[in-house]
């Protein structure tokens, strides 16, 4: 079986198993507190057959992965090695994750934003368990590591690395951040998680699913693995498809917005001033530089815009590019009715257009030539003057969110 080392928290050393074609979904599992990888093997046998790419990773302090001297087995850590190895990946994959790698997973993607993933699939790991139930647990583990010191793979060390009930509450802060496919697999007869808590905890995702596995306690994998892989095939095959979504001439607008959108781009405000000087302006997207000589840029302005009549009318008009810190700008600018400069700071620049203070950049521009564009008009401006600001990164749009940049 081939294998794929990545580097997480503080430059720990993670081992991980991969199979499958490469070009196939990803599916990264992470298995629980004081298991390994190995756990995963009839559900990674089963995904592969169904045509994902498998990525069984051992958490820092089991199996191969590194047990750091330093001993930092916090949640902070765990969650620092998730989001360094999903930056790694060459795909946004469904998360499989077993009890305390579901904590890790939940609070990963709630307080880092789940375009981190494509879905979650959460094993027996819900907010709310006995506190006593999971000492106990705890307690026979350090047992066992006492009887059997050397020989077990995994870091005793781990067992105190966090604490329980301020990890279930910052989960539960976290979930409802998760707009993701999400299955809950619970086993049926579980001693540790409750058919109501998990419930409860289905409520803080959109559209969750749920699956108990009859017939088993806490262990579903290794106890009903039949059942348990034939409720993850199920899932994935519905929620989260192998197939490439295709727009073909006269289909679904949907997919084709979607093809779009895959085109990362920044995001602008476009603005003008009325005839009665009054400063209009609103949210694109569809901006680009046409030529450096002469310079000349254009935007697209939807024709169901309120603001198109004025900036038609308008002799010049400016293209203010957002930097990260103002995602608020933007959405208020997209909003019909909403009051935008006297939310906004602003000041008129030379040619007497509205220039947005502090974007990443200003443009000022005169109107050259309006083309019909479908169910737009494209907008093309001689660039009079422009200014930026170097040392701030831009506000992203891709796939339909808000991003921002990765620097590897």
């Amino acid at each position: 079986m081939p294998l794929q080392e990545y580097i997480g928290f503080a430059g720990a050393r993670l081992q991980a198993d991969v199979q499958g074609w490469p070009e196939d979904p990803a599916v990264l599992m992470l298995h629980g507190g004081g298991q390994t990888r190995d756990m995963w093997k009839p559900t990674v046998e089963s995904l592969v057959k169904a045509g994902r790419y498998v990525i069984s990773l051992d958490l820092r302090g089991h199996g191969e992965s590194d047990w750091p001297e330093d001993g930092r087995y916090d949640l902070d850590a765990y969650v620092g090695d998730l989001k360094s190895v999903l930056n790694e990946l060459g795909s946004r994959p469904v998360i499989v994750a077993a009890s305390l790698g579901g904590w890790i997973a939940s609070v990963a993607l709630g307080e880092e934003g789940s375009h981190l993933a494509t879905g979650l699939v959460l094993v027996d790991a819900p907010p709310e368990i006995d506190v006593r139930k999971a000492r106990k647990i705890s307690d026979a583990l350090k047992k066992r590591a006492e009887t059997d010191a050397g020989s077990l793979p995994w870091d005793v060390r781990f067992l105190d690395g966090f604490d329980i009930e301020s990890t279930l509450a910052r989960i539960t802060r976290s979930a409802t951040n998760i707009k993701l496919p999400v299955l809950f697999v619970r086993g049926a007869l579980s001693e540790l998680t409750e058919h109501e808590a998990a419930t409860r905890f289905l409520e803080s995702f959109k559209n969750p699913e749920f699956a108990e596995i009859k017939e088993s306690r806490h262990l579903v994998t290794e106890e009903r693995s039949d059942l348990f892989n034939a409720a993850i095939v199920d899932f994935l095959e519905r929620r989260v498809p192998r197939f490439t979504p295709e727009y073909r001439s006269g289909s679904d607008a949907r997919t084709l917005r979607d093809a779009l959108g895959c085109f990362a781009t920044g995001v602008t405000v476009v603005t003008a001033m009325t005839g009665e000087q009054s400063p209009i302006g609103l949210t694109a997207n569809s901006f680009t530089s046409v030529s450096l000589d002469p310079a000349l840029l254009l935007v697209c302005i939807a024709k169901s815009a309120g603001s198109l009549s004025s900036l038609k009318a308008a002799s010049h008009f400016g293209v203010n590019v957002l930097h990260i810190g103002q995602q608020g700008i933007s959405n208020t600018f997209a909003k019909p009715g909403e009051d935008r400069f006297a939310q906004t700071p602003w000041q008129r620049g030379n040619h007497d257009v509205p220039l947005i203070n502090g974007a990443l950049a200003n443009f000022e521009c005169r109107q050259q030539e309006i083309v019909d564009g479908g169910d737009h008009e494209i907008l093309i401006g001689e660039v009079l003057r422009a200014k930026f600001e170097p040392r701030r990164d831009p506000l992203l749009y891709f796939g339909g969110k808000y991003r921002r940049l990765h620097f590897s």
